[in-house]
């Protein structure tokens, strides 16, 4: 397993940059759960099934196009604290379409932001396996 290659790198950019769906599962006390969320920074609400399960055991799995990968679950807390000011900026850009849409009460101190912290992946692209190690 080699770190993060240029190349890597840059088809991960490509695929997942943008407002992408991947698929995050969770495990406690050897139950699995598998939802859908928008990418590796996720709006969520702090008492979420997800967020009880993260708090329980934070290591994750995530799946997206050709892409694997496991990690933690992190609580980077509420949404508009002025800590998470920067990346709620650039959620606010990359999630446009549905951000303000009432789903999420951005006001509400347990809408928070998780961010997935990837360790280890395997990536394929163009009949080639990646083997990741991200940290």
């Amino acid at each position: 397993m080699e770190k993060l290659s240029q190349r890597a790198e840059a088809i991960l950019l490509k695929r997942f940059s943008k407002d992408s769906l991947i698929s995050l599962a969770t495990s406690v006390e050897n139950v699995p759960y598998v939802r859908t969320v928008d990418a590796f920074y996720v709006l969520t609400h702090t008492l979420s099934g997800k967020m009880k399960q993260i708090e329980k055991n934070p290591i994750v799995a995530v799946s997206g196009e050709w892409f694997t990968a496991h990690g933690r679950g992190i609580n980077l807390g509420w949404f508009g604290s002025d800590k998470n000011k920067s990346i709620a900026e650039k959620m606010r850009i990359v999630f446009a379409d549905w951000i303000d849409n009432g789903h999420s009460n951005l006001e509400d101190k347990n809408t928070i932001i998780l961010r997935i912290e990837l360790t280890k992946g395997v990536l394929f692209s163009d009949g080639i396996r990646y083997e990741i190690d991200f940290s």
